[in-house]
């Protein structure tokens, strides 16, 4: 790992979570392969050979799922009302942890990951640790063609005239499971950093690993994959 910048105490990690999906009905409760998501990502990152454990947090309103947070004895931070029916306009409202808990630093880990590996969640926090960035998101590599919506191609065929995504630069897609933030700009409605649009470091992810269930399908999907991979 290079040599650190950032202290690992002045981090905590949050899983934020409530049941009020309306695409995928008690997403997180819900019977998911043996177990079920939300108690899928906190017993992976207990087993964290980077984040102390005391730095682990579940941000809920729910019941059930405080209930899921004493089960695995993990740190609770009391989700309001409000937050957890924010749909994301205003970040310190979404986010309202950033400066009620005693940290400067933030790893945010989304639950609906199941084959997210614990391994590459440790190395986005050594990542993040080793880098001056205020941020770090978690991102896919592609090298494919794309078109703007004026039917205008975006990507720099390198003068061929025929496809090959060998010669194509890469670009690189959001993975939306993996983010890092200073906590205190999030009062300022700024998310990993203070750029608009953020330019954190980013941190290149197997495009398996972010698996994401927003759907009914992909629940489906998901327990399949999570049958055969783990």
């Amino acid at each position: 790992m290079d040599s650190l910048v950032k202290n690992i105490n002045d981090i905590c990690l949050i899983v934020q979570a409530r049941l009020g999906s309306t695409r995928v009905q008690n997403k997180m409760m819900r019977k998911f392969s043996d177990t079920t998501l939300i108690d899928l990502v906190i017993s992976k990152l207990k087993t964290s050979k980077v984040i102390p454990q005391e730095n682990i947090y579940m941000s809920v309103w729910d019941e059930e799922l405080k209930d899921v947070a004493n089960k695995h004895n993990v740190n609770i931070y009391h989700r309001s009302e409000e937050s957890a029916k924010s749909e994301g306009g205003d970040l310190s409202v979404l986010f309202e942890w950033w400066d009620k808990l005693p940290y400067k630093y933030v790893v945010l880990v989304s639950a609906c990951n199941p084959l997210l590996k614990i391994e590459t969640v440790d190395s986005f926090i050594e990542k993040f640790m080793s880098t001056d960035s205020d941020g770090c998101f978690g991102v896919i590599e592609k090298k494919t063609y794309y078109w703007n919506e004026s039917n205008e191609s975006i990507t720099d065929w390198k003068g061929l005239q025929t496809m090959n995504t060998k010669f194509v630069e890469p670009t690189y897609e959001a993975a939306h499971c993996l983010y890092a933030s200073r906590m205190d700009i999030i009062g300022d409605g700024n998310w990993m950093d203070k750029n608009y649009p953020p330019q954190p470091e980013l941190f290149v992810m197997d495009e398996l690993e972010t698996f994401d269930i927003d759907y009914e399908w992909q629940f489906e999907i998901g327990e399949l994959l999570y049958a055969r991979h783990n």
